[in-house]
């Protein structure tokens, strides 16, 4: 199969970015827990980069979904966004997407790179990135899928000084990823869906109080 060409769209200067960044990963059961999650999020809130297993074609739908309701914007991901506060980015179908650091300002980037975990987009691929250029001002969430996608990557972000949150057993669809994930020790707190959210931005305001 013929790769896909990512475009090659110009970085954005003077853009202020998110400071801090909630990374988000899940699969099966996935669409409605991060629809909860994101319902409801402040439009202060910091950038949202989110990984769904999801066919190419679907991403975008989804996120046009979540868009029209949510109080924060959400968009499919596109090379070279900006991450700002407020704006949710979903991986598009057949691209990983990933984060990085360029000159003070958080972008988006995609990339076509082969499949990580069978998945491409691969949680873990955005969370070793998070470990990478965010490190302490990453909050990872991993949520309701099957298999073990996201369990490296939450773990090296732990290692970097992020705090990471699961779905509990309870309230996932399939308690595969999260479990997985704990069971790597990648996890600081354990909470069931409807709490996810307050518990993330918990720690944006107690990160933001250390500041």
């Amino acid at each position: 199969m013929q790769a896909v060409v990512v475009e090659k769209r110009p970085v954005p200067r003077g853009v202020k970015t998110s400071e801090q960044l909630i990374a988000l990963g899940a699969s099966t059961g996935g669409t409605e827990a991060i629809r909860e999650f994101l319902v409801g999020m402040p439009v202060d809130c910091p950038g949202i980069a989110i990984v769904q297993h999801m066919p190419e074609n679907f991403t975008r739908m989804f996120a046009e979904r979540l868009n029209g309701l949510c109080r924060i914007t959400v968009k499919e991901a596109e090379h070279n966004d900006p991450i700002l506060p407020g704006h949710a980015y979903i991986a598009p179908g057949g691209k990983h997407l990933w984060v990085k650091r360029d000159e003070g300002q958080l972008l988006a980037k995609l990339s076509t790179e082969p499949p990580m975990n069978l998945h491409r987009p691969s949680v873990d691929f955005l969370f070793l990135s998070a470990a990478k250029f965010v490190g302490a001002d990453a909050i990872g969430v991993i949520m309701t899928g099957m298999g073990r996608d996201g369990a490296a990557g939450m773990l090296e972000m732990k290692k970097a000084g992020a705090w990471n949150i699961a779905q509990d057993e309870a309230t996932s669809v399939i308690f595969g990823m999260p479990r997985e994930a704990i069971e790597a020790g990648a996890v600081n707190e354990v909470a069931p869906l409807n709490k996810l959210r307050d518990k993330a931005l918990a720690r944006v305001t107690k990160k933001e109080t250390t500041r």
